[in-house]
């Protein structure tokens, strides 16, 4: 009998020698299912009965933070909040918690430690953020905080009906010296918490530093069944492989994580290999905030471990269809709780799915805030520049835009020849028209552009400091 139904996991790894079914898993494993069980049922709920259960474990780790965690004692103290234990609090009381920042954490340091932890939650981690905006993050984590992340990595696999049989291909960041081209990495297993689970095949792994001719040069290869990367190495490579007549015929699936996925970058890699791009939106300090709906390309919060607030400019909910600031917080942290934390993100929050999952939905994640446009004028907006700004000029291969004052823009470009001094006056004038604004703009040409910390790219980049806030009021 096959484990497999429908493409989807059906049989778990059993523990008991000769007992293949009914599977009988190991105690962990068998937590880990009880618990993906309990979201089996939750992710259909409605709207209303999730926030109700979201606010009851709020109120709990609330209570927890009050009495065991020094900052939090003084900001609710500062705010006048007086916390009553066993309450649950109604939406706009739990709107009255202070927000706290990527600042605060930093500053915070240990302070943010609770000095009791209840039973059941240890041992305690440490964690720490790839840095990408030159600070990270450094962050508890407990054995419940695992649990919850391995149950959402689980659900992922699970919406999207993968078969653990095929083989895994991930080219990302790995620690130095690993997963190096030509051989890269090559695994038993998907690893934990998946392999922990089910039986699997086997996984493969290339850092994301090899250039795009490697990395298609490798997957060839390796010939995986699904790949895991980032939206800027997928779409590159996506453009080479169709460009070399490249072919990944096993190929069935793509999936992203760490930076903000693009239309474009989903057209072109269904162009190419005819597959689907399934996105996930997470950071190390809080675990899985929202993955791809299983029938849509819009994204569900995955409420049953984190609670997300979409707030505009001056703290009030956003409508659906309208862009906000996410405020998350991460229900289950006992260790370090993060309280309505503003992580840095924008999102556009979404109506009910048509799926008919109660899961919130946020139709699209903008990016992150430090990387917004800088207007000379006062305020600031999204740089909407997208890919195809540029197709009409084959020769370009990669592009960052870098905002170096408030009236320059540079254009770093990679390119397969010298653009012409006709092109290049194009592509002033489409960078003008798409901004709105008329920035002096600097044509840069580099070999290579490189990537951030933790393998991450950013099409746009800000240099400027913080607007002041007479700056930022104009």
């Amino acid at each position: 009998m096959s484990e497999i139904e429908g493409g989807g996991f059906a049989l778990p790894r059993s523990a008991i020698q000769d007992v293949t079914w009914p599977a009988v898993p190991a105690a962990a494993a068998a937590g880990l299912l009880a618990l993906l069980q309990q979201l089996e049922h939750t992710q259909w709920w409605a709207p209303e009965r999730l926030l109700e259960q979201q606010l009851r474990q709020a109120s709990v780790l609330l209570s927890h933070a009050a009495k065991h965690v020094p900052f939090h004692r003084a900001r609710l103290d500062e705010a006048g909040i007086r916390i009553r234990p066993g309450r649950t609090l109604y939406p706009d009381e739990w709107a009255r918690i202070p927000i706290m920042t990527r600042d605060d954490i930093q500053a915070a340091g240990t302070a943010l430690h609770a000095d009791v932890l209840p039973a059941g939650h240890g041992p305690i981690h440490r964690q720490s953020s790839s840095g990408s905006t030159g600070k990270p993050i450094e962050s508890l984590g407990t054995r419940m905080t695992q649990l919850l992340w391995a149950a959402f990595s689980v659900r992922e696999h699970l919406w999207h009906r993968r078969d653990p049989r095929g083989v895994l291909a991930s080219i990302r960041g790995f620690a130095t010296g690993k997963g190096l081209y030509p051989a890269g990495l090559r695994l038993r297993s998907w690893g934990f918490p998946i392999a922990a689970l089910y039986h699997t095949g086997p996984a493969v792994g290339l850092s994301v530093m090899t250039s795009t001719e490697q990395q298609a040069q490798w997957l060839a290869r390796a010939d995986p069944d699904y790949l895991l990367t980032f939206p800027s190495a997928l779409r590159a490579l996506a453009r080479h492989c169709r460009e070399a007549g490249i072919a990944l015929p096993r190929l069935r699936q793509a999936r992203t994580l760490s930076e903000v996925l693009s239309p474009e970058t989903r057209a072109e890699v269904e162009a190419t290999w005819g597959i689907k791009v399934c996105d996930m939106y997470s950071a190390r300090e809080v675990g899985y905030m929202a993955l791809q709906c299983p029938d849509h390309d819009h994204y569900h919060v995955q409420a049953e471990g984190v609670l997300v607030e979409m707030l505009d400019e001056a703290g009030a909910p956003c409508p659906p269809g309208r862009a906000g600031r996410i405020v998350v917080t991460p229900l289950h942290n006992f260790a370090m709780p993060l309280l309505r934390y503003d992580i840095g993100d924008y999102a556009v929050p979404g109506r009910p799915c048509p799926c008919g999952r109660g899961l919130p939905v946020l139709t699209r994640i903008t990016g992150r805030v430090r990387n917004m446009l800088r207007l000379p004028g006062g305020g600031e907006a999204w740089p909407l520049i997208g890919e195809p700004w540029y197709t009409n000029i084959p020769a370009i291969r990669q592009y960052q835009m870098v905002q170096t004052a408030l009236q320059r823009l540079e254009l770093h470009l990679v390119v397969d020849r010298p653009l012409t001094a006709g092109e290049e006056a194009e592509l002033r004038r489409i960078v003008v028209d798409r901004i709105g604004h008329p920035f002096e703009i600097a044509l840069i040409y580099r070999d290579a552009i490189p990537r951030g910390p933790g393998g991450k790219f950013e099409d746009f980049k800000c240099e400027l400091p913080p607007p002041s806030p007479a700056e930022g009021s104009a």
